[in-house]
């Protein structure tokens, strides 16, 4: 998979895509992520990328130009472009499974008071939202984005399996509680049926406390689940 990330910002993504396994799956040639300053694409020297809105009001709007002609240099024939805004459809599980069989995505990142709304309405494929809440720019929601695809490319995880068990797989519960050695602390004890080696009464078990813990913190996942 290819990801084209277009930002006032490209510093901010250095940290999060250089480790663990975002990094792996660059290593392992899985995944390519380019990250492109918005400005290389202004008029001035400057690199003047935004202006004041018409109609009036406060801050400042990302013009329609740059953003364009930058979209219009990078897309391909199949490539999907994604902007992360609160106008969004809220971003789960089963919208990264789509995302991550697209062979090449564009991600905009907004600032300040966002972007001129004719992209929106002609350049951009889709709005993804990760909540009801407000943030200082696309940046953070778009690292949230790339990490919860990039674990889900072929190949990308060690043990394909895991993905099938975790929290909103495909039964799409909670995850059952897991724990390691030792098998007693402070006399907190790990459950029995654990440590029985009959793989059968632990799918069993495992099975239950998924139900019952989303029951309990989750209830709304219920109606969606398998």
């Amino acid at each position: 998979m290819k990801i084209d990330i277009l930002t006032l910002f490209p510093e901010m993504f250095k940290g999060p895509f250089d480790e663990s396994i975002i990094k792996r799956a660059q290593n392992k040639k899985l995944l390519e992520i380019k990250i492109h300053n918005l400005r290389k694409w202004a008029d001035d020297k400057r690199g003047t990328v935004d202006d004041r809105t018409f109609g009036g009001g406060t801050g400042m709007v990302l013009m329609i130009k740059p953003i364009a002609e930058a979209i219009q240099e990078l897309r391909k024939a199949n490539t999907r472009v994604i902007f992360l805004s609160p106008h969004g459809q809220i971003f789960n599980q089963k919208k990264a499974e789509k995302l991550a069989k697209n062979e090449h995505l564009i991600f905009l990142c907004g600032h300040y008071e966002g972007i001129d709304e004719r992209i929106k309405e002609h350049l951009i494929d889709e709005e993804i939202s990760i909540g009801d809440y407000v943030l200082t720019g696309g940046e953070l929601p778009t690292m949230m984005v790339i990490d919860t695809i990039t674990r889900l490319i072929p190949g990308v995880l060690e043990k394909s399996e895991a993905i099938k068990e975790e929290s909103f797989g495909q039964q799409g519960l909670l995850e059952y509680p897991q724990y390691t050695r030792p098998a007693e602390f402070k006399g907190w004890k790990v459950p029995e049926v654990l440590l029985s080696g009959d793989h059968q009464k632990i799918t069993t078990w495992r099975g239950k406390k998924a139900l019952e813990i989303t029951k309990k913190k989750r209830p709304d996942l219920l109606k969606k689940a398998v």
